[in-house]
């Protein structure tokens, strides 16, 4: 009965859909002044006011469409510049205009490329505020082209904004408790095996949550999920079929990517992501979104007109201040925006007040960030204007800041980026992790201050452990197994003849380059990716996850994803079954964090004993106790004691052996307490990692560590 319900219910809302398309191929919809505020769109009651920028614009043109793919438009709305023009802002109001109805801007004004100015009448524009976008006609070589692509272009949608998030809102969970996992929406479920009813999509995401719930993440971090142009790739690329999927080439900064959308034609763009946070809140994990402010899809000169270009080129992006037809590059990607303009630096911190407000996000970490630091001449701000607008919004004020901390010109600002709320991808963090794990000699001392919380970088700024996002892999480069699988990187299959991706990876792999059924290598190979989750885990600071790497994901050495939507980089769901000893380890090693406040602290580390114990909060050691290697060149052994907050919390010792043999080392004597082996990487599983409930007392108080391998052991009170 329910089921026939529902059929009757589609049936009516097709009928009624399609009447209304009848009704706009018939009518002619009344204009009105319009409001200059808000930018983009406003519907009520009445109808819809549209609003956009354009400094230079000598006209406008409004143009309405029935559908996202309709060829021609029903109406067009001839804005006057007498009436319709307040300061630098175009506005009308469409009387009766329901949502659902979609839309572009054409544009007059002076084309002069050594003045910044691109105008072409003829192109049309889709609206930088808009809340949805459709790429269902789009090619991108019709808008590098002059003349009007409007056959082949986007087109905007008046989004429907209603909406019940049933008492949600965004999640506060404190820094020091966040384990971050760095996921992409269309990779986590577009294989065949990932079970889902809609894969690559918000919708499919949704399914899989009770996976990231037993994992026991804190927070996703979401690879770019505003709308982008997947077309954004070398010729050379494209010529192999491969499109821009990480989607770092964003072009509209308040509509979700509709190619992560189920029905984006039907402009439902705003209701798909929102059940996404709502549905990921309900399990008590965060949102935070990876953002582009640093450049746009529109690229360098002989790049497209899709919005910023057409409306304000000089305004939006940098440029040399004689020649404005030479854009300045501080990004590898054609063009970097001039974000401390203050219209742009105002666009920005709304569109972020807008995701926070209307969306519910948790966070957001920023793509290239030092490239916002840069003034309109592309000199370095010591205080630049807008990062210090988005420390200071009190729309943003309880929001996680995360900054990629450095550019594509060579500007690096880990320990140093402007402002004091905001952490940063500790890239120095990175590199030594992982040149401790492949054996390097002479880190131990830097090891210890990352694991730590990096106080050298933070502390004397006032700033915190939690200052720093702690990671060993990410997005971009090698995957974990990758990491200790291939020396050198394999982007053959990117068309770019291997030259595109990083060539410093300080990866090791364990003797043979690449896939081997040799039984040594990969058990060395597994036990390293043990090793990397083990220190990444027990470190101070607010660990990120790479997904996939719990399930040993492989891109066969490809270490620059960015154009291979396909196997290559999709998570293949068999894995949980094939390699699931490794996602069970990394389970237990996310819960032993948890269970430990001591590894997740707000303040650093003293050295000083803990009130109420004869026992330093934290104690180094070497081969014997009491006795760091800092002074040996050759050391690759760093042991030490965490002592727990508490009577009631288990102290931690833990020994990184990297040498080449053996170790037998002594464990300390804890009055009251004793030691329990929690980890040891070398064993096989389930012995490799031992819940509480299973651990057993230790008759001795020595251990021998083998060679590459970590231990860890915990305390209980007898």
């Amino acid at each position: 009965m329910q089921r026939r319900i529902i059929k009757s219910i589609d049936k009516l809302l097709v009928l009624v859909v399609n009447k209304l398309r009848g009704d706009m191929q018939n009518k002619q919809y009344q204009v009105k002044h319009g409001n200059p505020y808000p930018s983009g769109t406003r519907s009520n009651a009445g109808g819809v006011n549209f609003s956009i920028f354009s400094r230079h614009a000598t006209s406008a043109e409004l143009l309405l469409f029935e559908t996202a793919d309709s060829i021609e438009p029903f109406q067009i709305i001839t804005l006057q510049k007498d009436k319709d023009r307040t300061f630098f802002s175009w506005h009308v109001y469409v009387v009766g205009l329901p949502v659902g109805t979609w839309y572009v801007w054409r544009m007059d004004g002076p084309n002069h490329s050594a003045s910044g100015l691109h105008f072409d009448k003829e192109k049309h524009l889709i609206d930088p505020w808009a809340k949805g976008v459709s790429h269902k006609r789009w090619e991108r070589s019709a808008a590098c082209n002059p003349g009007d692509n409007g056959h082949k272009a986007m087109r905007c949608v008046v989004a429907d904004d209603d909406y019940d998030w049933e008492g949600d809102i965004p999640l506060r969970i404190s820094s020091e408790k966040a384990i971050i996992y760095e996921l992409h929406v269309g990779g986590f479920t577009r294989h065949a095996s990932s079970g889902v009813s809609n894969p690559g999509t918000f919708s499919g995401l949704i399914e899989k949550i009770p996976y990231l719930q037993a994992l026991g993440v804190s927070h996703v971090e979401l690879l770019p999920v505003m709308a982008f142009d997947e077309q954004d790739v070398p010729e050379n690329t494209a010529a192999l079929g491969l499109k821009n999927y990480w989607g770092y080439s964003t072009h509209s900064f308040f509509s979700p990517h509709p190619g992560y959308c189920v029905t984006p034609e039907q402009g439902t763009h705003i209701q798909e992501f929102r059940d996404l946070v709502k549905a990921l809140h309900c399990a008590g994990i965060g949102v935070i979104m990876d953002v582009v402010f640093n450049h746009t899809s529109e690229a360098g000169a002989g790049g497209p007109i899709i919005n910023f270009r057409g409306i304000g080129d000089n305004i939006f992006y940098h440029h040399d201040p004689f020649d404005k037809s030479i854009l300045y590059d501080y990004t590898g990607c054609g063009n970097t925006v001039n974000a401390n303009h203050p219209l742009v630096a105002r666009f920005i911190i709304s569109c972020l007040e807008y995701w926070v407000k209307e969306m519910h996000v948790d966070g957001f970490r920023f793509d290239l960030a030092s490239a916002m630091a840069r003034g309109e001449g592309g000199e370095v701000l010591s205080d630049p204007p807008v990062l210090w607008g988005i420390e200071l919004s009190r729309q943003l004020a309880k929001t996680k800041l995360i900054a990629e901390a450095w550019d594509a010109a060579g500007l690096y600002q880990v320990g140093s980026f402007p402002g004091y709320r905001w952490a940063e991808w500790n890239g120095i963090y990175r590199d030594t992790v992982r040149q401790f794990l492949r054996g390097d000699h002479g880190v131990i001392k830097d090891l210890a201050t990352r694991i730590c919380g990096s106080s050298d970088l933070y502390e004397h700024q006032g700033r915190l452990p939690i200052s720093s996002i702690n990671f060993v892999t990410c997005h971009d480069g090698f995957t974990l197994y990758d990491l200790f699988s291939y020396n050198q990187k394999h982007n053959f299959a990117n068309g770019e003849n291997n030259r595109d991706g990083c060539n410093h990876n300080l990866s090791f792999n364990c003797g043979i380059e690449g896939e081997t059924d040799d039984a040594e290598i990969l058990a060395l190979r597994r036990k390293k990716a043990k090793n990397a989750y083990v220190i990444l885990l027990v470190s101070q600071g607010v660990p990120m996850l790479l997904a996939g790497n719990e399930l040993l994901h492989s891109q066969k050495g490809n270490n620059n994803g960015y154009c291979q939507d396909n196997e290559i980089t999709w998570i293949d769901w068999n894995m949980t079954a094939i390699k699931s000893d490794m996602l069970r380890f990394v389970q237990n090693m996310i819960a032993l964090r948890k269970r430990h406040p001591s590894i997740m602290r707000r303040r650093f580390l003293t050295g000083k004993l803990v009130p109420g114990r004869n026992l330093p909060d934290i104690s180094w050691h070497g081969k014997q106790l009491d006795a760091p290697l800092w002074d040996d060149p050759e050391a690759r052994i760093l042991v030490f004691t965490l002592a727990g907050f508490s009577e009631s919390e288990s102290d931690l010792h833990i020994v990184l052996n990297m040498s080449v043999q053996t170790e037998t080392m002594e464990l300390p004597v804890v009055s009251g307490r004793e030691w329990c082996l929690a980890i040891d990487t070398s064993r096989l599983s389930p012995e490799d990692i031992v819940p509480p409930q299973d651990q057993r007392a230790l008759q001795t108080h020595f251990y021998p560590v083998k060679s590459q391998t970590v231990v860890v052991f915990e305390n209980r009170v007898v």
